[in-house]
This record gives structure tokens, sequence and C-alpha cells, in this order.
């Protein structure tokens, strides 16, 4: 081999061995944290989490620190390959205090599930937004289209809009290795949902935050922003606005056959309406109000198939033999899942305590 030859494989090997770490944290936004993330490169990494260092970041700039006092730490929890970018991974991290212990925004560290008894799965909905029109697809500008209605799971150019976005996201996401279990249109044109389930609610909040980052991320190529608010059309827009009802069980639920177990939770869950509405997601008092298969914000109840109740009893459960699940269908779909799991995982167990 000549020397120029070996030159280019030496070098070719070492640009090989190097590897982009995406760190990915949630801001201090108020009253909806965001998304940022910044690289670094590292040499010879295995895809590990215990390989990831924790990585400094100016809070200052995040609304997560004074400027005066401004470092905070990224603590990696997760790593997932990134199929977008040559030899690259993705780092889900929670957000510490130069002390190291975890900042106010962190809801990853109030989760109490050490032993993942618990398993949840999200329904993400969320709106396309087309930053040229300011509406999502399918929306003409200065009106409306036909009513919801033939646009839930559609398929065909007059009522799917942005499929190409949905389905390269799809993609990327089963690369990734993140639990997808599914995808659908939803009830208003430009408006989808994908579904994730984890057992271990940590897991399921860094999948589901992963999901949306390389949502937004796949969007920016398309023109598309990602709209997560319950009502973006307004609130008295005759839509039925996006949510992502949570579903949850843990081995009481899934194991002992029980009635009083799923009565003793749903009862449990009317004592704390505020505790939940309080991290179910901003501005979710104009998608929670009665008409759209919601309840009220203020109100609460529970029954077995019933859409328009807080919690919903699939009927799966009772066919079962009361073996199952529960979905809470208040939660917004720009809610905190890592947030939304602590309350859930709260309030059962003081049920079942």
């Amino acid at each position: 081999m000549c020397i120029t030859n070996k030159l280019l494989k030496s070098l070719g090997d070492s640009y090989a061995m190097k590897s982009k770490l995406e760190y990915i944290w949630l801001d201090g936004g108020v009253p909806t944290q965001g998304l940022r993330s910044k690289t670094m490169v590292r040499n010879d990494f295995g895809g590990t989490v215990e390989e990831c260092p924790i990585w400094s970041f100016d809070g200052s700039s995040t609304n997560q620190a004074t400027g005066d006092d401004s470092d905070c730490l990224l603590k990696p929890v997760a790593v997932f390959p990134d199929p977008d970018r040559a030899s690259s991974y993705l780092v889900m991290c929670e957000v510490l205090n130069a002390d190291g212990t975890p900042h106010a925004t962190n809801g990853r560290a109030t989760i109490e599930d050490n032993d993942d008894d618990f398993w949840f799965g999200f329904e993400q909905e969320y709106f396309l937004w087309d930053l040229k029109t300011e509406l999502p697809p399918g929306f003409p500008k200065g009106g409306y289209p036909a009513p919801q209605g033939p646009y839930y799971c559609s398929v065909g150019a007059r009522n799917a809009y942005g499929r190409e976005l949905i389905e390269e996201h799809l993609d990327i996401c089963l690369e990734a290795g993140l639990n997808v279990e599914g995808i659908n249109a939803e009830v208003a044109p430009g408006q989808w949902e994908f579904q994730i389930f984890a057992k271990g609610a940590q897991r399921a909040g860094d999948e589901i935050w992963i999901a949306r980052y390389l949502l937004e991320r796949t969007a920016e190529s398309y023109g598309m922003a990602i709209d997560y608010e319950p009502k973006p059309l307004g609130k008295h827009s005759d839509w039925n606005g996006s949510g992502m009802h949570a579903n949850f069980s843990n081995g009481a639920m899934r194991d002992l056959g029980d009635e009083t177990v799923f009565t003793k939770i749903c009862e449990e869950f009317g004592k704390h309406i505020d505790r939940h509405m309080s991290v179910y997601g901003a501005n979710n008092d104009q998608r929670l109000t009665g008409l759209h298969e919601t309840q009220s914000i203020d109100s609460y109840s529970y029954g077995v198939s019933d859409r328009g109740a807080s919690i919903r009893i699939p009927i799966g459960t009772v066919q079962d033999g009361w073996k199952g699940r529960l979905e809470d269908r208040r939660t917004a779909s720009n809610a905190d899942p890592y947030k939304v799991a602590a309350a859930i995982i709260k309030t059962t167990k003081e049920a079942l305590a």
C-alpha cells in the first residue's frame, strides 16, 4: 500500500472512531417546557449511557439560572442511535443544579417507580403547522375546512395532509429503537397521533421526549413546525383539540383480577383533581370543556368505555377479568410525560396503600 493510501486509511479510521452525541434536555420555558440540544463529539464511543459524561451548559440562556450563577449540568439517562446523522446518538438528559441535585425543572427526578412496576402507554396528538400560512395543512387561509368527520384515520389527498413527513418520522423512530406502537391521522386536517408504550415510567417519558425531538427536527426540512397546544385553533373552535391520553397499569392492576382495585384507584383520582391538572398541560381548560368527548376540567368521572369521562376503564380490562389498565383522558398534548407519570403513580399508590 502506498504512503498516500496508508495516510487516507489512517485518517478514515480516525474519523470512523468519532461519534456525535446529541445531548437533549428540557428547558425552563413557562408554562410549557421546550426541547434544547447540543452536540458533543467523542472518540471510541460504544453506545452506552455509562460512557456519556455529565456536561455543563449555560442555564441563564434557557431560563434555568441567573447570569451570575449560570452553570447547570446535563446528566445522561438514556441513549438511542440517531438514524438521521452518521455515527450519531441521541442522549436524553436530566438537568441538575451545579451541586448535582435535581433542578426545579427536572420532572423525571420526581418519578417514584424504582422497580418499573408501572407501565405507561401515551397517545401523543399534535398538529402540523405550516409556517407560510400559520395554519395546519388543509386549512384554507381565512376560512375553515369541512367539519371533523372524514379526517380521522383517513386516506387520500382530500383528507390526509402531511403523510410524507409522518411516515418519515415513524421510520426514524423505529430505527432509533423507540417502541412506537402505531400512528394515525386524527379528527382535524393536519392533526396526527403516535403511540408509545414502555415498561417503566421514566423509560416511557424518555421515549416520548425523544420522539417529540425527532418530530420537530424532521419537520424542519418540510418547512413545518409542530404545535402541541391542546386547542391551537382557539378555545371556541369546533375541534376535539389535542391530548396525550395516558394509559397506565401496575402489577396489582395487571395480575390480581379484582374489580375493587380499579374502583379504589378511580375513586382516589377524583380526590386529587388539582394535583393532576397542575401538570396535565397548559391551557388545558380550553380543551376540557365537557364537549368534544371530554369531561370538564373542574369535574371528575370514570366509567367503562366512556370517552367523555376523566378516566376510561377499557372494555378489555373488564373482559379479561378485571386485569389490565386504565386510561386518563385528561392529559393535554403539551404535558410533560415525566410529571404526568409522577402524579399518576403517586395517586395510584395512595389508593392501594
